[in-house]
């Protein structure tokens, strides 16, 4: 049950993430560096204290899908965190969850993977719980700001679901060592990304925000991804996909607690269709994959 608890605890940490990068005082390309770099720094020395081996030949042959993989996994987290401030964490979080979407719509053409009856059916089913998850109301900025804001999110689970994809061809290296040079990769990326657009000027940042950024950056992504790669290895792959439901339910749950964000019944009808349609999606490919190899 140790693998259980660690990797719920991770999902609750990513669910988490939100209420942070709403309080913090810098653009979203400025946060997203700090984040690859402090995270980074915390894998790179956790590797050290771990002995995890870092296999440099390897990482030498994937270089190109690395570095590609890695300035996603950086614009992904910009988009991201554009779509926190644009919109709710809850609107944000579930738009964002439409990356295993996309690689479903993806995977025939990039993975050769057969586009079954179910798929297509989970596909039409996300994208009418996101119609209904747009929040119509005023708010604060109203219908345009909080359709940005899942434009946002969108854009963003399409960078995540290209690096899922682009991870699929990546051979001869851990999760670990791959999520390791991506942050790196990402940080390196964004650096001239944000002197071009930002100048790197954290002057105005005051302590609450430099708090919040060591948290986001040590927390949510040093100490997350090393529990995540700890925990997947005692679960079942079912398990995993179950679980991991509780980081956008977690997230919307603590945007109403912390941030008295909340939702109208036709928009938690909606989160409802988008996380349904991944779940049934998941567990239908899982039950194909056993009939496979019961038949062989």
């Amino acid at each position: 049950m140790k693998g259980h608890y660690k990797f719920i605890s991770v999902m609750l940490i990513f669910g988490s993430i939100g209420i942070f990068v709403k309080n913090i005082n810098l653009s979203s390309s400025e946060i997203a560096l700090l984040r690859g770099i402090l995270g980074g720094l915390f894998l790179l020395g956790a590797s050290f204290l771990v002995k995890q081996r870092i296999s440099f030949k390897a990482i030498k042959a994937n270089f190109f899908l690395l570095f590609l993989s890695g300035a996603a996994l950086g614009f992904n987290w910009i988009f991201l965190f554009e779509a926190y401030r644009y919109t709710t964490i809850s609107n944000a979080t579930l738009s964002y969850y439409f990356a295993p979407i996309f690689v479903m719509i993806l995977a025939p053409v990039i993975l050769k993977e057969k586009l079954t009856t179910v798929k297509v059916g989970s596909i039409i089913t996300a994208m009418i719980g996101l119609f209904l998850v747009v929040d119509m109301g005023e708010g604060s900025g109203g219908m345009f700001q909080h359709t940005v804001g899942i434009l946002y999110g969108l854009l963003a689970a399409a960078l995540y679901a290209s690096v899922i994809l682009m991870n699929k061809f990546i051979k001869r290296l851990s999760g670990y060592e791959t999520t390791l040079v991506q942050l790196w990769v990402a940080a390196l990326i964004l650096l001239p990304y944000v002197y071009m657009n930002e100048q790197i000027d954290f002057s105005g940042m005051n302590t609450q925000s430099l708090l919040f950024i060591f948290i986001i950056g040590i927390v949510h992504t040093g100490i997350a991804y090393f529990i995540y790669f700890v925990s997947i290895k005692e679960l079942k792959g079912q398990t995993i996909a179950v679980l991991s439901y509780i980081d956008p339910i977690s997230a919307v749950v603590m945007a109403a607690i912390f941030l008295h964000e909340s939702m109208s019944m036709i928009q938690i009808f909606g989160g409802m269709l988008i996380l349904s349609s991944t779940f049934i999606s998941e567990s239908f490919d899982k039950k194909l994959q056993s009939t496979d190899k019961m038949n062989t």
